[in-house]
């Protein structure tokens, strides 16, 4: 009898922090049978194993910001069957998205003693900009318990569940305050997808958005809100273009603030 062929898991990292990918080396304990149900062909970050696909399954890190990165994640998309792009970087465009509100040419004279050297596109953009994605997995960096469910779901041949509820109703069935409310404190809740189980909110701290807008954020009450607690309209602008700047909602909320 021939040994059962596992699926082939493939992780790939372009520009990123490598956050996400930590993410699925912190699973640990669940990592273990993630493990014994896939083959991992190709993992640079935890593997030295190089194998050329094609690949059942490939996580993607990171947004694309070079000639070079698009043409790689034509090729990863060319030898995947299912492409996952996981994180904000991924979904977004993440935090190098920022310069896309401003002149590269300067951005690079100020850092790059010979900005002429650089090879890069003028934005920085998302997966789905580039190649079709499959499914999406916000956060900065993404949830671990998201990842995990993903990965079962593709095993299993059934669609992810996931919450497309607001942080708001995180903290609610957490039982953390309203920090927007009781301590006039700025926070992006009411206006961000679950997904965190509202841990900035859970320490005191507002949410600042990293998993991105739910479906039909209400962006000018989110504006009104936050003028109510003292923000300026350029203190707003910069809530609104953070991990998640590149986003319609978040993008077009910070060209609204007048």
């Amino acid at each position: 009898m021939k040994p059962r062929l596992l699926p082939k898991l493939a992780v790939w990292k372009f520009a990123s922090c490598d956050g996400c990918q930590l993410s699925l080396l912190n699973c640990e304990d669940e990592l273990l049978a993630v493990t014994s149900a896939v083959e991992i062909a190709y993992f640079p970050e935890a593997s030295s194993n190089r194998g050329a696909g094609p690949f059942d399954i490939s996580l993607v890190e990171g947004s694309i910001t070079t000639p070079d990165e698009r043409d790689r994640i034509q090729a990863v998309r060319r030898r995947s069957k299912v492409l996952v792009a996981i994180g904000a970087c991924a979904c977004s465009g993440g935090i190098q998205a920022l310069r896309n509100f401003g002149s590269d040419v300067e951005l690079a004279r100020s850092v790059y003693p010979n900005p002429e050297l650089l090879s890069i596109l003028e934005t920085s953009t998302p997966i789905s900009d580039h190649v079709t994605v499959d499914l999406e997995l916000r956060g900065c960096p993404v949830s671990k318990v998201q990842l995990i469910e993903a990965l079962q779901a593709l095993l299993d041949g059934r669609k992810p569940t996931f919450e497309n509820c607001s942080v708001c109703e995180e903290c609610k069935r957490g039982g953390t305050t309203c920090l927007l409310v009781s301590k006039r404190m700025p926070c992006l809740g009411p206006v961000t997808v679950a997904g965190c189980g509202a841990l900035c909110p859970a320490f005191g701290r507002g949410c600042y958005g990293c998993f991105g807008p739910k479906e039909s954020p209400n962006m000018d009450a989110m504006t009104s809100s936050l003028r109510n607690v003292g923000l300026s309209d350029a203190d707003i602008v910069r809530m609104f273009r953070g991990i998640n700047a590149n986003t319609p909602a978040m993008a077009n909320a910070a060209k609204d603030v007048r």
